[in-house]
């Protein structure tokens, strides 16, 4: 087999599809406003999809694995508010940082507590996280944003290397390391396997449990650099920011390929879902869609998602059955 033949092989059926549509997107917005398609517009882009994307790798983990969580934006918020509180305190910059992630990960071994020992469907568990998470956020700052001053706190959402912001190097850092080890490690072949069928993994004597709690904690992790970041990008912990993160994640992770169900996915789809989705989103307020409707039109857009995914499920179930009977 050639490298030509390969590469087709490599990009052909839903990322080809997902690749349309992002072009579809840009011509859509650019033919309605000539500024899309600038490089400040295409940087704005990155900037604004920094958050989503870290947020969205941790979730491409969690639903191949058949997990979920509805907490990020929670967390996010939280994070930011702590470091920005921390940091306001005194307490140097790095340490607040530190702190910061460390409780991020606490929130996720929580999560994973209640998943893994209450039983507790992960829907339902990190519903709860969100709402603790979220009233936290406001208890610490008593409602009120928290102002930034530091100076590495603010260079951290302003500073640049080589013309792009230091958030999107991050991002970038974040997709290829999780991505290379969901594709290339034993760690990320359990998950599949998890993802795939629990009960097989554990008699091919994988640890759900515990492959299931780094996820979550992995994913506090991820929740708690977005939230500081995005701290540091406003010049303010804000306990309201962020509402509705894990939407357009849960989105853009669906749109790039990864089975609701579990088991069927990667990193190179949820980036293309992740460009798709925050695409989308400017171009929406650059045509000034009225804010309303934005709600509704991603909702449209997660729908699209969905189908798209109860599809792709019927169509490997056609293709495993045709290839059992093939067999026979």
């Amino acid at each position: 087999m050639n490298t030509e033949k390969k590469f087709r092989i490599h990009i052909s059926g839903d990322k080809l599809v997902l690749l349309a549509a992002n072009v579809a997107v840009f011509i859509l917005f650019t033919a309605l406003n000539k500024n899309f398609l600038t490089v400040a517009n295409m940087i704005n882009i990155l900037i604004a999809a920094s958050l989503v994307g870290l947020v969205a790798v941790g979730h491409t983990y969690l639903i191949i694995a058949g997990q979920n969580d509805l907490s990020p934006g929670s967390l996010a918020a939280f994070s930011g508010v702590l470091a920005a509180l921390l940091v306001s305190k005194g307490i140097p910059f790095f340490a607040a940082v530190l702190l910061t992630i460390m409780c991020g990960v606490l929130v996720g071994a929580f999560n994973a507590f209640m998943v893994n020992k209450i039983r507790l469907e992960a829907f339902i568990a990190t519903l709860v996280t969100q709402s603790i998470i979220r009233g936290f956020a406001f208890i610490i700052c008593g409602g009120k944003p928290v102002s930034v001053s530091d100076k590495t706190f603010v260079a951290l959402g302003k500073a640049r290397v080589f013309y792009v912001p230091v958030a999107v190097w991050i991002m970038i850092i974040c997709i290829v390391i999780f991505g290379i080890i969901l594709a290339k490690t034993k760690f990320g072949r359990s998950i599949y396997a998890i993802g795939g069928n629990q009960d097989a993994a554990r008699l091919a004597g994988l640890n759900p449990q515990r492959i299931i709690t780094i996820c979550y904690t992995m994913m506090g992790v991820l929740c708690s650099i977005g939230g500081i970041i995005f701290a540091a990008r406003m010049n303010s912990g804000q306990p309201s920011a962020n509402v509705n993160l894990e939407f357009d994640a849960i989105t853009a992770v669906i749109l790039g390929g990864v089975s609701f169900v579990g088991g069927v996915g990667d990193t190179g789809g949820t980036v293309l879902g992740i460009i798709l989705i925050q695409a989308f989103n400017t171009g929406l307020i650059m045509v000034n869609v009225p804010t309303f409707w934005h709600y509704v039109a991603r909702g449209g857009l997660l729908l699209f998602a969905l189908t798209s995914d109860y599809m792709r499920k019927q169509k490997r179930e056609k293709d495993l059955l045709a290839a059992s009977m093939k067999n026979l």
